[in-house]
């Protein structure tokens, strides 16, 4: 039997009854019920390595709505109920197999805040972030504040009591909350604070008889002792506090409804101190000693987990330390005894320097030199002072069991996070993991720590509770559970009674092979998409919440199954055939993946390097294969993602075509867009008019987008580089990357493309261009262009003239990262790849001396979503800032990006993308701001939704050498014939 079934009779009975529990909860709720394919997909995994299948999902709206969900699951017997937030825990508290409350769908925001009293009332649902937004203005924050501060929500850090990076000055969730509204699963609501109030009948008295056990059977000098029940709050000593003591609860008492919060005053002037020491232990034991200066953060990584960073001290190991001004920064680097330090007061520095930090639950997931890790001992904390000690002693436990591990974490409360590359796919992998797990929580517990430190134990860690905490206390934990839920009701198997650490694995059952897959090329489509750990990175909403591209579909909508995870999570359960159960043709997986731009955001900003996009485009492939798919495909993939061949067959006749009454539905485009007009003139057909002597220093790629709808980008590109002395060149023929083809899941035919244009590129057999000089050669490739003469002496990078310098992003992507993966076996493909270069690499590399003209004015605008993704734009700054070019562009998604806006149903998304921060900064831009868009489809956006204009850099640069030309009108009209 699967092991990520859970209890499988429990799942048979409820979903012999799940129409009817549907029907009577949708009966008695105001709120969302979902019992749906999709909607139990999405909620079988957390950041966990375990997997559960619910029978369904309840998006309450208010407590009313959490009550009357939980007396029709009582009347129905359906148990667990399971609350959950974000989906980030790691023990796999937030999965179950009855019913999934989601809280974040409706339950979020903030009730009031008031600043005099320094608190804040808000809902389960709240973001963290969006509490910090909240209480910003005020100069106060929330204290805790876990590394997915971005995404986590309020009530998932109560229900684990979660803490993040200050907690040595402000401490845990649980000493930031003064009361809590709650509702048990009998469905009574109660009001929990301090002097006992709203105690369930039974819970003072069931202490009292043990007050001897809870003096003396907690480990003593621990900041984060997060495992099992708080008990010990309701000392009398501790002042009977039953809020703090349901703090790190897990869900398994009641259901947050409401919480009231404690604020703290932001930092006057924050200063990032970083401090470098030889190794992890020195770092460790340095951390406890700076603890009585005050600081506000001590964090610490060595260097296998910041692989690649820059801007770091010297050393091998380092601390972050945050203090609270320039003189409290001296003080700590003068007690540190550090190898090197660095002091960091520019707010973009710190930014830069913390996303190390913040990222490193997925980039530690990726260990060096391969392999995948995953949590399971993710959180566990010693005293501060033992760090050292224990952390050499882990390191020899990874070693004797053949682990490698990458620690990290909050030094200075002695809590260290880390993932292992267990083999959790095999059974042997999985008693290894056991026998480790039972070592591991020898070792902690030698060391006078707490299995979890900040996350919870969950179903990870929760049957090793009597190895910290002996058989009676965690006896009493279960009489606790008992009082407060007598029917076991909520999240049965986590803290209490548990569930074995190795049942339920995510894994179990995941086939190397996805089902139907045909000839195998996309068998790995499920094993890549379960890299995906759930960290939740994509679901980040709002401009104010991050800067990076991922995920805007997610951004516009608010619905999980339009975020990465999201996506990973459907293609996992697809390949595992258990909930979707439509292989390659499932609709819940197409649906889900309409909405995905294809942007490649997630291929830079997941910090596990899911790859969307990528696994779009081949589950399109798969999902129309065959005769029957192939008319089933949406007309859009027809025209516009083969338009590369419809514009070299038809050229500028395509304007006439799309004049015809019913073209836009004919074409399957959305009535909502007007197509772009195709040029008089093609880029092409200029270049080869036109008489050049320069020697070729670079080819210039004449993209579908620039040669036939934007020529004039591609001319003032080649202004610009002759400007800068450097000699220009085209392919000898038709030319394309592919793009179209590969966004539209047309694989085969983006291949056949690729090839023929490697052919003209290298030639069958790897040959370089062809002698001769002045425009492009004899057509090659799909259509034909009709002849020209050569292209002059190959030479240089590449073989073509030196770099291929790409202007449309999107296409210089492509190049750079399908060409080779959809080619793996063809060394041309590599070769081409790695030549590409963008318009400001080109001139950065080839012209280091040029000096380009002086604009002196702002921009506003985006950079390509693709850039960010796969180029990167430190190149496209630099020119800027050479130029006088002043201010920043945004980040995120325009929103068209190619065939996706024009395709029918999507322009609301396209349009919400636009305004999540595209034009917001172009309302906002100064009057006399250029805007920038490199990318057709953002110039086109733009044009469409604003009274603005695009512009490429090429189009600025050159615009103002011609200003300061001594040519006159007829040398304008040499590289601009529309000019006037």
């Amino acid at each position: 039997m699967r092991r990520g079934l859970g209890h499988p009779g429990l799942v048979g009975r409820h979903q012999e009854h799940a129409s009817a529990l549907a029907a009577d909860l949708r009966a008695a709720l105001a709120g969302d019920v979902d019992f749906s394919v999709t909607a139990r997909a999405l909620t079988t995994m957390d950041a966990s390595n375990y997997r559960r299948v619910p029978v369904g999902t309840v998006a309450p709206r208010d407590a009313d709505d959490v009550a009357a969900a939980l007396e029709v699951c009582r009347a129905h017997g359906v148990t667990p109920v399971v609350a959950r937030g974000a989906g980030t825990s790691i023990g796999g508290q937030a999965t179950g197999t009855g019913v999934v409350l989601d809280l974040t769908r409706h339950m979020g925001g903030v009730v009031s805040l008031d600043p005099g009293e320094r608190t804040a009332v808000v809902r389960p649902g709240l973001v963290l972030g969006r509490l910090r937004e909240a209480a910003r203005p005020y100069g106060l924050t929330f204290g805790p504040d876990p590394s997915t501060h971005s995404r986590c929500t309020l009530g998932g850090m109560i229900g684990n009591n979660a803490c993040g990076a200050h907690s040595v000055a402000w401490g845990t969730t649980a000493d930031n909350v003064r009361s809590l509204e709650v509702v048990t699963y009998r469905g009574a609501r109660l009001t929990l604070g301090r002097d006992g109030q709203g105690a369930p009948p039974g819970l003072l008295p069931l202490v009292d008889r043990h007050l001897s056990l809870l003096r003396t059977g907690y480990p003593a000098g621990l900041p984060r002792r997060i495992s099992g029940y708080a008990l010990d709050a309701l000392l009398p000593e501790r002042g009977v506090d039953v809020a703090r003591s349901f703090c790190g609860s897990e869900g398994t008492l009641g259901v947050v409804t409401e919480a009231t919060l404690r604020l703290v005053p932001l930092p006057a002037d924050p200063v990032l101190v970083v401090l470098g020491y030889a190794d992890e232990s020195a770092a460790a034991e340095a951390a406890a000693g700076l603890l009585p200066l005050g600081p506000l953060t001590v964090e610490g990584m060595a260097e296998d987990l910041v692989r690649g960073a820059t801007g770091l001290p010297r050393g091998g190991a380092w601390l972050f330390v945050e203090a609270d001004g320039p003189d409290a920064a001296a003080a700590l680097v003068r007690a540190a005894d550090a190898l090197d330090s660095a002091v960091v007061r520019d707010p973009a520095g710190q930014r830069a320097l913390w996303r190390i930090r913040e990222d490193a639950a997925g980039t530690a997931t990726r260990m060096p030199g391969g392999g995948e890790a995953w949590p399971g001992w993710e959180d566990c904390a010693v005293p501060p002072a033992r760090l050292g000690a224990y952390l050499r002693a882990f390191r020899a436990l990874l070693a004797e069991f053949g682990l490698r591990g990458v620690p990290y974490g909050h030094f200075g409360d002695g809590c260290v996070h880390v993932r292992i590359d267990f083999d959790l796919r095999t059974d042997r992998g999985v008693r290894h993991f056991r026998r480790f797990s039972e070592a591991m929580a020898d070792l902690v517990v030698a060391h006078g720590g707490s299995l979890s430190g900040e996350h919870g134990d969950g179903q990870a860690r929760a049957e090793l509770l009597p190895r910290m905490y002996g058989e009676e206390l965690v006896g009493l934990f279960g009489a606790v559970k008992d009082v407060w839920d007598p029917d076991g009701g909520l999240n049965p198997g986590m803290l209490v009674r548990p569930r074995p650490l190795d049942s339920g694995l995510r894994f179990a059952g995941l086939p190397v092979i996805v089902p139907d897959a045909g000839d195998g090329s996309g068998a790995h489509l499920g094993q890549a998409a379960a890299r995906c750990v759930g960290v939740a990175k994509c679901r980040v909403a709002g401009p104010s919440q991050g800067a990076d591209v991922m995920c805007p579909s997610f951004r516009a909508t608010g619905e999980e199954r339009h975020s990465t995870r999201g996506r990973a999570r459907l293609l996992h359960e697809m390949a595992l055939g258990e909930v979707v159960t439509g292989g390659w043709r499932s609709e819940e997986v197409r649906e889900a993946l309409d909405l995905c731009l294809s942007c490649k955001g997630c291929r830079s900003d997941c910090p596990v390097g899911v790859d969307m996009a990528a696994y779009k485009a081949e589950f399109l492939d798969r999902h129309y294969a065959g005769p029957t798919g192939v008319w089933r495909r949406p007309r859009s993939h027809w025209t516009m993602g083969r338009l590369p061949g419809w514009l070299a067959r038809f050229g500028r006749g395509l304007n006439a075509a799309m004049a015809l009454p019913f073209a836009a539905r004919i074409a399957g485009v959305t009535p909502e867009r007007a197509l772009p007009r195709v040029a008089e003139q093609s880029f092409v057909s200029w270049f080869a008019d036109r008489a050049s002597t320069r020697p070729p220093d670079l080819t210039l790629w004449p993209d579908t987008f620039t040669d036939h709808l934007a020529p004039h980008v591609g001319r003032s590109a080649v202004r610009v580089l002759e400007d800068a002395g450097l000699g220009v060149r085209l392919p000898p023929g038709r030319v394309c990357c592919g793009l179209t083809y590969v966004s539209t899941g047309q694989l085969a035919a983006a291949r056949k493309v690729m090839s023929r244009t490697l052919d003209v590129l290298y030639g069958a057999e790897g040959a370089v261009g062809v002698e001769g000089g002045g425009g492009v050669g004899e057509a090659g490739g799909v259509g034909g262009m009709g002849k020209a003469g050569g292209m002059g002496k190959a030479s240089g990078a590449g073989g073509m003239g030196g770099p291929v310098v790409v202007l449309e992003p999107s296409c210089a992507a492509t190049l750079r990262t399908d060409l080779p993966e959809l080619l793996p076996d063809d060394p041309r493909a590599a070769r081409l790849a790695a030549s590409v270069v963008t318009f400001a690499e080109a001139l950065e590399t080839l012209a280091p001396d040029w000096t380009p003209p002086r604009l002196d004015r702002p921009v506003t605008g985006q950079t390509h979503c693709h850039q960010h993704a796969v180029l990167g734009d430190a190149a496209d700054r630099r020119l800027r800032d050479r130029a006088g070019l002043t201010g920043d562009l945004v980040g995120g998604c325009c929103g068209l990006a190619g065939n996706f806006g024009f395709e029918p149903g999507h322009y609301d998304v396209s349009v919400a993308c636009a305004e999540d921060r595209l034009l917001p900064a172009l309302a906002d831009a100064a009057p006399d701001a250029a805007v920038l868009a490199d990318g057709f489809s953002c110039r086109t956006q733009i044009g469409d939704l604003t009274d603005h204009r695009g512009r490429h850099l090429a189009e600025l640069l050159a615009e103002a050498i011609e200003e300061g030309a001594k040519e006159g009108p007829a040398g304008r009209r040499r590289y601009f014939p529309d000019t006037p």
